[in-house]
């Protein structure tokens, strides 16, 4: 079962994200504090309050963390992280802990079977980013994703259809325990654990989602650099749809991925929530709180 926290943190996300969705409308008028609370029928005081709770630091701070200049400081920096990543073996060097995260990849085999014989057991759960679904095998998550407007239906048949020949069994005691560390709040709750990913995907698919695994928390990268990343230069656009296609959401950070513009685009389960978790991770950055998705070894996958 997810954690109380956790359950406060999507409450509050929901009001958070109306709030994005808000700023993304009329943010050339630059609103002040009273009138972006007022668009989510708060006052002042109770939106300074929940927003703080939710993000550990002020809204104006957080909105600092979501403007172009901001973005384009982190990719100007981008390059030095990664080196200091790749060195190290950690997602950044002022890490508290780390999920170490493992992967593998289905043969041949399993990916044309389409998940024949394969028992997937699933569950939806409070994440500080709205309701989550996670699903697993015994070989590890395969997928872990938002659920949109409020159609958890939706995210459980997009799961389905990847999956098409397998077995799906509801078992949120089962997934609740995996999603208590992914979005563990505090800096020491998730020390020593490592999680296990089964990814099904292309080969080209599988090297781009290796990639992202690299990425520092807090920290964006364009999709130039991660083409660079897995020495193909000239592929930005592929890198784009492969990490559109990305199962695992967060613990696979496809959201640190942006437009080498500075603009953070778009996201499978919503910008306003690419932003959000951007600005989230950003917050924990500065405040030296280590964001809990982070990956550290990959498997090749078998021949």
């Amino acid at each position: 079962m997810a954690s109380s926290n956790n359950t406060q943190s999507t409450e509050d996300y929901a009001r958070i994200e109306q709030a994005i969705l808000f700023l993304e409308k009329n943010f050339r008028r630059q609103p002040n504090l009273s009138e972006i609370a007022g668009s989510i029928n708060l006052s002042e005081y109770h939106f300074q309050r929940m927003f703080t709770r939710w993000a550990g630091i002020s809204p104006k701070r957080f909105l600092q963390f979501l403007t172009l200049e901001y973005a384009k400081e982190l990719l100007a920096e981008s390059n030095n992280l990664l080196d200091v990543t790749y060195e190290t073996g950690l997602s950044s060097p002022g890490r508290l802990h780390d999920l170490f995260v493992t992967c593998e990849a289905i043969t041949p085999g399993e990916y044309k079977a389409q998940g024949s014989g394969l028992t997937i057991s699933y569950g939806f759960h409070a994440s500080p980013f709205g309701e989550s679904l996670l699903a697993m095998t015994d070989r590890g998550i395969t997928a872990l994703s938002f659920v949109q407007a409020g159609h958890p239906r939706q995210a459980l048949a997009e799961l389905q259809s990847t999956w098409p020949q397998a077995i799906f069994r509801e078992d949120p005691v089962q997934t609740g325990s995996i999603v208590e560390q992914i979005f563990a709040p505090g800096p020491n709750q998730a020390n020593g654990t490592s999680l296990k990913l089964y990814l099904k995907g292309t080969n080209f698919q599988l090297k781009v989602w290796q990639a992202l695994l690299q990425i520092p928390a807090g920290t964006v990268v364009s999709y130039d650099t991660v083409a660079h990343l897995i020495g193909q230069p000239g592929a930005a656009r592929a890198i784009g749809r492969a990490v559109a296609m990305n199962p695992i959401g967060f613990l696979i950070p496809c959201h640190r991925v942006i437009r080498k513009v500075g603009a953070i685009g778009d996201y499978h389960w919503g910008p306003a929530r690419k932003k959000a978790i951007i600005g989230w991770e950003a917050a924990r950055r500065h405040n030296q709180v280590a964001p809990t998705a982070m990956p550290a070894r990959w498997q090749a996958a078998p021949a």
